[in-house]
């Protein structure tokens, strides 16, 4: 097989997409965080090359503007997604980061493009439940103490400019996800996995429920561990994600 990328390199990627894979999954990040949450994940799954996705107003695209909405967001990536549809691909997105990804589905679906093999949604009710998340209703104080929280879970003090900086972008984020309405779900023509992970004290099997309206295929898996812990690419996750091929 040849080694080699198949384009330069692509802000919304955070390295150029290899050839030496047959298939792809690109994964979203959730509210507050960028590419980095999938830096414990191994460049590729079996034989499908992990291209975790970049959103702008973060880590090294800071300097780039926010996205502002998940739809201005969704049909800026379905852009940048398009040179690398040319083999089969899937979508993973975890906790806000599924709301983008499903709406980029449909962006893809609009222009003609193709569309993944199959969307797996982590720890986040369906869009039109997505106002319910609880951290939507937080003031700037307890959002502050949920980036703290954070940060010393992953077995790092967190630095006051570290914790302003996490703060701004998960305030930017946060907008977005509060603006986000949709009332009505429209299906998506591909496989969905709802991912709904054991420990996870904040989503519940039962707030995963609203997804069953969004495809066709609606399958739930149940995983050991707790909200975040997909971060470190578990055995029994990668499992899960390889099994489309």
């Amino acid at each position: 097989m040849t080694t080699g990328s198949t384009t330069a390199l692509s802000p919304w990627f955070v390295r150029p997409p290899s050839t030496d894979h047959p298939a792809r999954l690109f994964c979203f990040p959730f509210s507050g965080s960028g590419a980095s949450a999938f830096s414990a994940w191994p460049a590729a799954l079996d034989d499908v090359e992990v291209c975790p996705v970049q959103f702008p107003g973060r880590e090294n695209r800071l300097g780039h503007p926010h996205y502002g909405t998940y739809e201005n967001l969704a049909a800026d990536l379905a852009e940048a997604l398009a040179p690398l549809l040319d083999r089969p691909y899937a979508f993973f997105a975890h906790c806000a980061g599924a709301l983008p990804a499903y709406e980029t589905v449909l962006r893809l679906a609009e222009r003609g493009l193709p569309i993944p093999d199959c969307l797996f949604v982590s720890g986040q009710p369906a869009p039109h439940d997505a106002s319910r998340d609880r951290m939507l209703t937080m003031t700037e104080p307890e959002l502050r103490a949920e980036v703290e929280s954070f940060v010393r879970s992953r077995g790092i003090e967190p630095r006051p400019d570290m914790v302003d900086m996490g703060l701004m972008v998960l305030l930017r984020d946060h907008a977005a996800a509060g603006a986000y309405r949709r009332t009505e779900p429209v299906a998506v023509d591909c496989p969905v996995v709802v991912l709904h992970w054991r420990d996870d004290p904040d989503v519940g099997l039962a707030d995963l429920q609203g997804w069953r309206r969004y495809a066709d295929s609606v399958e739930f898996r149940v995983v050991d561990g707790g909200h975040y812990d997909f971060m470190d690419a578990p055995d029994e996750l990668r499992k899960l994600l390889t099994r489309w091929l």
